[in-house]
């Protein structure tokens, strides 16, 4: 009944940038977190950056401080991703999740996130 849609992705070159969209819709849920996860071809899903929603406090991943940056927009129920500086190691599916705040464990664990995103392709070349 929840449901998250990322926008945004696409191909370019190294050093460019993006900015990533995620909408959430469907029935009203308190949201804890929401965070944005990455996972490239033959590699596990890994956390990039989050969110807590109460308060706008912000997490990332060492990878990519300094040039990645999450925002939220409450209005809308969005949250985004601005990514600059992109390198070719950033090459991945990007998936936005939300957390409802049952469990304890941290932000970067993909394991407290009930909801997910289909995800969206971002692409860096040389």
């Amino acid at each position: 009944q929840v449901r998250l849609v990322e926008s945004g992705g696409g191909l370019v070159q190294a050093g460019g940038s993006l900015r990533l969209s995620c909408a959430a819709s469907g029935r009203t849920f308190t949201t804890k977190f929401m965070g944005w996860f990455r996972q490239a071809p033959g590699k596990e899903r890994e956390f990039v950056t989050a969110i807590r929603w109460s308060g706008g406090i912000t997490y990332y991943a060492d990878s990519v401080k300094g040039r990645f940056t999450i925002s939220r927009d409450n209005a809308n129920n969005t949250v985004y991703l601005q990514m600059n500086s992109l390198k070719p190691e950033d090459t991945a599916v990007y998936y936005c999740a939300a957390d409802e705040g049952r469990y304890s464990i941290s932000y970067y664990n993909s394991q407290i996130y009930d909801y997910w995103g289909q995800g969206t392709q971002v692409t860096v070349s040389s």
